[in-house]
């Protein structure tokens, strides 16, 4: 987060810029992040406030938002009052991390404080008479309430020099600085991500396999039980007319020893001698099958628990990065249970639409192709979904399941987005624009080919493709 200096230093940069420029736009793109469109004369400028405890900031950004579908309670607040006011100053209070932003609107003056203290971080609108109209923290007993600033906080760490030296060749430098950092640290953060994603995988991955392994083996070792019983089946052939109903076991010579001893075989007195011969041959047979479909399948399960245990070793060391493309000895066999075989990963594909699961736990689903792009949205998904495509070209219908009322979480309308970005004609150049709007709002265009749609009340997105929440979606997939 920004220590004073950071702040002074921002200020001193955007100030200037944004001072009697007008609250055009307001957006909030995260539970707690803010972004203003701040038009002045030829330009429009990108403020961001950020109050997320490890990520407390104020700076000017280029990065568009990519908002909810609808915007929150708060920000709903913020353009019913406080959108389309002129911005008259900015100030830093109390040589603190409090940033105060006065303001000109439809309804008078007013204030919008930015408390960019850490944990207790809060944004503030206050009316003329600096009294507390609402709080992005949601802290009911403050309205009504006279503005306090909190105590200040100054400390050597405060009052060190700034972080940033900024980005030569823009209009605000630091701003760019910062911006940069936070890009910096959201990805390293999403390698994180993806390392302890990947490692919780693999380590489930490894545990099921030996778990099919100790149950194939306890099947294996008890159709060996049965290796024998083809000779005791061709013995009770042999001594059929001896066996008379409701006999428990039979003495008959071994002529499959070259000493042909007697032996006495088991039998069960309910059955007729020919349905004890059945049975004999019948186990015999299953042992076989055992054998054979067992074997193999513990050898190869055997090697995949070694190609994850290597991977595993890989992953867990120091500087692992996630590739481009999936690891080799990701998904290659998908583990079913013991009466089934090994199936290769091409399984995974079978019925309709790709799968992903968000990182919010979502489930979201991509069409193939016209036809399942048309089966997907009209057929699939419900009016309150939400439903994305990339702007202009081919691609699919991608469609996140939500429950009735309710809102996708910024990570999963991200997540959705990519996958539209990355399903579609604009995955060669690796951004674009996604549109997106619940589902009820797309409909069928009348005499086209089937997928071809009319969609309203659309919103836009612009983004580009990013390989690291790419692979955590490819993970989850494969996980499933």
């Amino acid at each position: 987060m920004l220590n004073v200096s950071d702040l002074e230093q921002v200020l001193r940069e955007i100030s200037p810029a944004l001072c009697g420029g007008w609250i055009q736009k307001i957006h909030q793109p995260g539970a707690r992040t803010l972004v203003f469109d701040v038009r002045v004369p030829g330009h429009t400028h990108r403020l961001l406030i950020s109050c997320e405890a490890n990520a407390t900031r104020l700076h000017v950004t280029t990065r568009p938002p990519l908002n909810p579908p609808a915007p929150p309670p708060f920000c709903q607040f913020l353009r019913a009052h406080v959108q389309g006011a002129r911005i008259d100053d900015i100030d830093q209070i109390s040589n603190d991390r409090i940033v105060e932003l006065s303001l000109t609107g439809k309804e008078g003056a007013g204030t919008i404080v930015c408390e960019l203290t850490g944990r207790s971080a809060n944004l503030l609108v206050l009316n003329a008479e600096r009294r507390i109209v609402r709080d992005l923290s949601q802290q009911k007993a403050l309205v009504g309430q006279l503005y306090t600033p909190p105590t200040t906080r100054t400390g050597t760490q405060e009052r060190t020099s700034t972080q940033f030296t900024g980005v030569t060749g823009t209009q605000f430098p630091i701003s760019a600085a910062i911006d940069a950092f936070y890009q910096d640290r959201e990805s390293a953060q999403a390698v994180i991500q993806a390392k302890e994603t990947r490692i919780r995988f693999l380590k489930k991955a490894i545990k099921k396999e030996l778990r099919l392994i100790d149950a194939w083996q306890r099947d294996l070792s008890k159709a060996t039980a049965y290796r024998g019983y083809a000779r005791y089946g061709e013995l009770l052939k042999a001594n059929l007319s001896q066996i008379k109903k409701g006999d428990d076991h039979i003495e008959v010579t071994d002529y499959f020893d070259e000493l042909l001893p007697q032996i006495s075989i088991p039998l069960d007195s309910t059955k007729s001698a020919q349905g004890n011969m059945d049975d004999y041959f019948r186990k015999h047979r299953k042992y076989l099958a055992a054998e054979r479909e067992l074997t193999p399948r513990i050898q190869r399960a055997d090697e995949s628990v070694n190609r994850l245990r290597d991977e595993l070793k890989e992953v867990e060391r120091e500087g692992w990065q996630p590739s481009d493309r999936p690891s080799p000895q990701f998904g290659r066999f998908r583990i079913t249970r013991a009466s089934a075989d090994l199936r290769p990963s091409a399984s995974k594909r079978q019925g309709p639409f790709r799968r992903f699961t968000s990182t919010d736990g979502l489930p979201i689903f991509v069409g193939r192709n016209a036809r399942e792009n048309d089966e997907l949205t009209f057929g699939l998904a419900k009016p309150d979904d939400l439903w994305l495509h990339a702007r202009g070209v081919p691609g699919s219908h991608v469609v996140v399941r939500l429950d009735k009322g309710t809102d996708p979480p910024f990570e999963t309308l991200r997540d959705a987005a990519m996958l539209a970005l990355l399903y579609s004609n604009l995955k060669k150049s690796g951004k674009g624009e996604v549109i997106y709007t619940r589902r009820k709002w797309v409909k069928k265009a009348k005499g086209q080919t089937p997928g071809a749609v009319i969609v309203t009340q659309e919103k836009t997105v612009h983004l580009t493709l990013d390989r690291v929440r790419l692979e955590a979606l490819k993970y989850r997939h494969n996980q499933e």
